[in-house]
């Protein structure tokens, strides 16, 4: 049963997804015009080139949150389950843990953390 219940949420997923934007499509309002394709900012017509480039550092912080945020999502539902797994869980979670320390650690030593 397990399986074919993944089947169904995979193939109900996508379904829903597809199905979602093309209905978005279908029924959104569309204008073309070049009003519409001119670049702007705060309503103004830009001043200068329009292509700026962001600090990695940014990006850097951006996915040292996201990791942490889905550090997050794991422990929630392992929190759930340890009663049951008692021992084993706890040795997991310590190694789970202790890898995303690594992680930190080394985005540390690297100074991403810094905000420039």
């Amino acid at each position: 049963m397990g399986s074919e219940a993944i089947i169904v949420f995979l193939i109900a997923g996508v379904v829903l997804v597809a199905g979602a934007n093309f209905l978005s499509d279908l029924i959104s309002p569309k204008s073309d015009s070049q009003q519409k394709r001119d670049p702007y900012e705060s309503g103004m017509k830009t001043i200068g080139p329009t292509w700026v480039q962001f600090k990695v550092g940014y990006y850097l912080f951006a996915i040292l949150f996201l990791i942490f945020d889905v550090e997050v999502a794991f422990l929630v539902p392992w929190t759930v389950v340890f009663g049951d797994f008692g021992g084993i869980a706890f040795i997991e979670i310590l190694i789970f843990l202790f890898i995303l320390g690594l992680g930190l650690l080394y985005a540390w030593k690297k100074g991403a953390l810094k905000w420039e």
